[in-house]
């Protein structure tokens, strides 16, 4: 199945250092996938991926290249100073979620499941596909902003991180002052908090346990 080796995000590696990430020059590993902090320079937000044994890089206007290396192995896996140990999920945003669902699908994707619920964010459904350790959560642009936007012909794009962390309590007091209370998740039994902006991050990052 399809695995995540990179994630480019246009960030600055200072602003992630600061928030007590292990950085060598621009990159940062998270879990198994390795994050490239390409600078405000690069563009906005997530700015593309690598995957392994994916059968196409057409993925609804995802940026997405093929990865040539082998998986890194979980037992090496560092956990940083923060106490984050891996990648939860991947957020994307579809302005049709259908028509996504169908083109990760046909590009070799997992896809787990489809919840028909709205979110507390307004989203009225999502589509869950495994990609290796990591989920790529796909979510449907609620109404009011896809017809803001322009409708449902455009491209999805990506959105947003949940970072796993060993210890909730402990990786929130070590962001501080830069991250909300802890609530509970969407997923039953576990809870989450929220990156500020005064984080200075190019891209919203939540916690999760």
């Amino acid at each position: 199945m399809p695995s995540i080796d990179e994630l480019t995000i246009a960030d600055r590696p200072e602003s992630w250092a600061g928030l007590g990430f292990d950085i060598a020059e621009d990159r940062c590993r998270i879990g198994v996938v390795q994050l490239r902090l390409a600078g405000p320079q690069a563009g906005s937000g997530i700015v593309g991926w690598s995957l392994r044994e994916l059968a196409s890089v057409e993925l609804d206007g995802i940026p997405t290249g093929i990865a040539d290396g082998p998986p890194v192995a979980d037992a090496v896996a560092p956990t940083h100073p923060n106490g984050v140990i891996a990648i939860d999920h991947i957020v994307v945003v579809s302005p049709a979620l259908g028509r996504s669902v169908r083109i990760l699908k046909a590009a070799g994707m997992d896809l787990r499941r489809v919840r028909e619920e709205p979110t507390s964010a307004g989203a009225p459904r999502q589509a869950f596909f495994r990609l290796g350790e990591v989920i790529l959560e796909v979510v449907q642009e609620p109404e009011e902003v896809l017809e803001r936007a322009g409708g449902p012909d455009r491209p999805a794009f990506f959105w947003g991180l949940a970072l796993r962390v060993s210890d909730l309590e402990r990786a929130v007091e070590a962001m501080q002052p830069h991250v909300g209370s802890i609530r509970p998740a969407v997923q039953p039994g576990r809870r989450i908090a929220t990156l500020r902006r005064s984080a200075g991050l190019a891209v919203p990052v939540a916690l999760i346990s």
